[in-house]
């Protein structure tokens, strides 16, 4: 995924389908400058991790 759409749908008040590992996410926030997001799986919101924007796809 790239950046500019990391960070729309961040920023979006509407749950768009993304996934990370074929994992429903939630994107909580882009860093823009090293390329990665902070995500959580949406049946384990506790679950916070980072990772790269080329791991994330929208369906």
């Amino acid at each position: 995924m790239n950046k500019q759409r990391a960070g729309e749908i961040a920023l979006s008040p509407d749950l768009k389908k993304v996934t990370y590992n074929g994992q429903r996410v939630y994107i909580q926030h882009v860093n823009e400058q090293s390329d990665t997001a902070r995500i959580y799986p949406l049946d384990d919101p506790t679950n916070e991790f980072e990772v790269q924007l080329t791991n994330l796809f929208e369906e």
